[in-house]
């Protein structure tokens, strides 16, 4: 008895040619968006000291992992934006959310508490 059978997936999978036809226009313009971005982001000139916005280094190092052809790229991209510690903070730096995991506080890197 296939899974299909028995009720454990609603629908079987679609071929690949079915695949593109439904959302390939859907993320080629996903995609235009994506490299609209990183043109702005390029030509803008950085504010400060900071050249680089840990954010920007998030999404580009994403990218990365589209490309390398393992499998499970949507788990992996979200475990890769996401805060893997499992501890509340003290007090959240900011109000809202940021998007993209920043790595440890400063003071938690140098052995501090976090």
């Amino acid at each position: 008895m296939s899974p299909y059978d028995c009720g454990l997936m609603a629908t079987p999978p679609i071929d690949r040619t079915a695949v593109v036809d439904r959302y390939f226009m859907e993320h080629r313009a996903k995609l235009i968006d994506l490299a609209a971005y990183l043109d702005r982001v390029e030509r803008a000139t950085p504010r400060g000291s900071a050249s680089h916005d840990f954010r920007h280094d998030a999404l580009v190092q994403a990218i990365a992992i589209l490309l390398d052809g393992k499998p499970q790229r949507a788990r992996r991209v979200l475990e890769h934006f996401s805060d893997p510690t499992s501890e509340p903070i003290a007090k959240a730096p900011m109000k809202g959310a940021t998007g993209a995991y920043p790595g440890p506080p400063k003071d938690a890197a140098k052995g501090g508490a976090r």
